[in-house]
């Protein structure tokens, strides 16, 4: 399954989540099913949105889990264009 990760960032700013990634890296447990697949910045800084493949959102649980003091989460359920349109017609 496909997950978009949106990171909002508590107090507006990235830097503490950019120092702690330099220090740790991305902190998926290492017996984890998730991949990490994209992640794209906001202009302003104030979000991050990753694509996550994991094998249901429950999984993602210990990752956010490691970043929850500095980020708030929401997850979406997501699918190619391609994939939703087939299964409409």
């Amino acid at each position: 399954m496909l997950f978009m990760v949106i990171e909002k960032f508590r107090g507006g700013s990235p830097d503490a989540v950019g120092e702690r990634f330099r220090a740790r890296g991305r902190l998926v447990p290492a017996s984890s099913a998730i991949e990490y697949v994209d992640s794209w910045m906001a202009a302003d800084g104030s979000r991050c949105y990753q694509l996550m493949r994991a094998p249901a959102a429950e999984a993602l649980t210990p990752w956010m889990d490691a970043w929850s003091d500095l980020v708030e989460f929401e997850v979406v359920l997501v699918q190619s264009s391609a994939e939703f349109w087939s299964g409409r017609g």
